[in-house]
């Protein structure tokens, strides 16, 4: 019985409805074989090592070939094996170009391998940067520059130069711990803080200044009224013989003359006094925008220091000061050194933002000092070293760090004084409450505060600019811990 719909018999008797399916070639199998343990050396990875552009040692042989055949064609050229093949088949590789198996000779026949494209007449191609001539433009990849150093046997890539440091017996880089070189350590701690933004640098010093307790303009009525006063006596006395007017503008410039160096010599102190004496505000009643002094004890904000010679850890505040003696032939350590007095030579200065607890309230504020912030310090500085001639070869460490800042060290009579203000130190803050997002800061004053005149103590009147920090002195005294 015929139907118009085609079937055929199936191998067990069965018919099915349509036609009989076609016979599928089946697809060629890539064998290959597991390839030896190579210990982490890319250079034994095969395709991992081409990658790299590692060229295999060619005291290196093939592995023998099987009986069965292996084949392997490329675009460039063909690329031999760089192992042992079985007999199940040949390990068909590439480094850049496409490979396939292609009839090969049998036997026990042993083949240097080189891995990378072969040329036409069966040798190893060069590589290099550009187009490359002949009758095919292979498709290998091409390198430009230099090939890289070997990689070390483990395997592992890295960052940074592989050459950089020294290499052991095998070629790769050593590993050196220890400590770094203290010099340079020093020079980029240096370099840190005077180019951190976070850190403010005050490089002047903190004595009493005659010109910043009277404007200008005063002083120099003042001058030219001993100058009038001085020509006036002496027409006096050299016309009508009378010394009258001349002695007491002699005794007026005296008395003048005494106020001034008195206070040159304790206007820092009277200042330190006024300081002393303000009374402390409590945090909780102060209002924003008042000017407050708070007592408390300090901790270390996101920034903490270190002081240049002691190395103190975690400080808000350093101080670092290098004295010079002049005599009456020694260089002088500025330019405004006098003969027989001790002259400022270097000085490193730095504060940053801190948190002080409060004593009198509890409260925790954040003093802002640091990001260039005006800060008049007081923090006691000590004598830590004090070098002549005769002992300057007694100190290495003060040597080491005259050299760190290409400071000579010649015969000069020298002394180093060194203050700071470390976590857990009380001390006394002078500034402006402001209050932001329920985050108390003291911040410096838009303008400097008088001390007044002390009439008590003849120390004329002097400004405060910024913030101001009290410290005693805290290298005999025990720190709280936080």
């Amino acid at each position: 019985m015929g139907s118009r719909f085609a079937s055929h018999q199936l191998s067990n008797g069965l018919y099915v409805s349509g036609r009989p399916e076609q016979p599928k070639e089946k697809a060629p199998t890539i064998c290959s074989t597991a390839m030896p343990y190579t210990g982490g050396d890319i250079k034994k990875s095969g395709e991992l090592g081409k990658m790299f552009d590692l060229h295999v040692e060619k005291s290196r042989k093939s592995g023998p070939l099987g009986n069965a055949p292996s084949r392997n064609t490329s675009f460039g050229g063909a690329a031999s094996n760089s192992g042992p093949v079985s007999n199940a088949g040949g390990r068909s590789n590439y480094s850049g170009s496409l490979s396939s198996s292609v009839p090969g000779a049998g036997g026990s026949a042993r083949a240097k391998s080189n891995s990378g494209p072969l040329n036409k007449h069966g040798e190893p191609t060069k590589r290099s940067s550009g187009p490359q001539s002949g009758g095919v433009t292979p498709m290998a990849r091409q390198n430009s520059g230099p090939l890289p150093p070997v990689l070390p046997t483990t395997g592992l890539i890295t960052s940074g130069p592989i050459s950089s440091g020294p290499l052991n017996s095998s070629g790769a880089p050593r590993k050196v711990s220890g400590p770094l070189d203290s010099a340079a350590s020093m020079k980029m701690r240096a370099t840190s803080f005077a180019h951190n933004q976070a850190v403010t640098n005050l490089n002047t010093e903190d004595g009493y200044s005659i010109q910043g307790s009277f404007p200008k303009p005063i002083l120099w009525a003042v001058i030219l009224l001993f100058v009038m006063g001085f020509i006036a006596g002496g027409f006096i006395l050299g016309a009508v013989h009378n010394a009258i007017l001349l002695i007491v503008v002699v005794v007026i410039f005296g008395f003048v003359a005494a106020l001034l160096i008195w206070n040159a010599c304790w206007g820092r102190r009277g200042a330190i006094g006024f300081v002393n004496r303000y009374p402390d505000a409590d945090l909780r009643t102060a209002k924003d925008g008042q000017y407050v002094k708070v007592t408390g004890v300090v901790t270390c904000g996101n920034f903490p220091l270190e002081s240049s010679f002691q190395r103190v850890p975690r400080c808000v505040y350093t101080s670092t000061s290098l004295y010079e003696y002049r005599g009456w032939d020694s260089k002088a350590a500025n330019t405004e050194h006098r003969r027989f007095t001790w002259g400022l030579r270097s000085m490193e200065r730095h504060a940053v933002d801190f948190y002080i607890s409060d004593f009198q309230s509890g409260l925790r504020a954040l003093v802002k000092t640091g990001y260039g912030a005006r800060v008049t310090p007081y923090v006691y500085e000590s004598v830590i070293i004090d070098i002549n001639p005769d002992n300057k070869d007694m100190s290495p460490e003060f040597l080491r760090w005259l050299r760190e800042r290409n400071l000579s060290s010649d015969d000069r009579t020298m002394r180093l004084k060194e203050g700071y203000i470390k976590e857990g130190s009380t001390v006394s803050v002078m500034g402006v409450v402001q209050r932001n997002d329920n985050v108390l800061m003291i911040v410096p004053p838009s303008e400097p505060i008088s001390t007044g005149c002390q009439w008590a103590k003849c120390v004329l009147p002097t400004n405060l600019d910024g913030l101001v920090l009290r410290c005693e002195d805290t290298s005999n005294i025990d720190v709280i811990p936080v």
